[in-house]
């Protein structure tokens, strides 16, 4: 019997669709878990850590490698890569996050309204010195 391993997370379906999509190209079956919760419900995907792309156990050193030609990290409004300002290096990646009042109060209002935030504020990490910066 095949068994299933997690080889990726991700925080939107849109970003697990476009994997899945290229690895189904590869002739890799790809199974999504909680897609479907997390389109309803966008607020939740933190909170379950996000949509889970699995494979077979048989096809995960395969999906791994497609994988990493992946781009992964974070990329400006001009599509080039978001660089570190304290190591320079281009492992960032974005987070969203509530830090003031107005962003705060966007949540709330969605969250009571069952809309989607209409205020983000965004916070960028690097995945080499761990600072966390924002792009002016």
């Amino acid at each position: 019997m095949n068994t299933f391993v997690n080889i990726a997370r991700f925080q939107y379906s849109s970003e697990a669709q476009i994997v899945k999509g290229k690895l189904q190209s590869e002739g890799i079956e790809v199974f999504l878990a909680d897609q479907v919760l997390i389109d309803t419900d966008p607020l939740v995907s933190q909170a379950i850590g996000g949509i889970k792309l699995n494979v077979y156990t048989d096809d995960e050193e395969r999906a791994r490698a497609v994988l990493s030609e992946i781009n992964n990290y974070s990329l400006d409004d001009e599509g080039n890569r978001v660089v570190c300002p304290h190591c320079e290096s281009s492992r960032v990646k974005v987070y969203t996050h509530i830090k003031d009042v107005r962003s705060f109060f966007a949540f709330l209002f969605s969250f009571l309204t069952f809309a989607l935030p209409i205020h983000y504020k965004y916070d960028y990490h690097c995945e080499n010195c761990e600072e966390k910066f924002t792009l002016k």
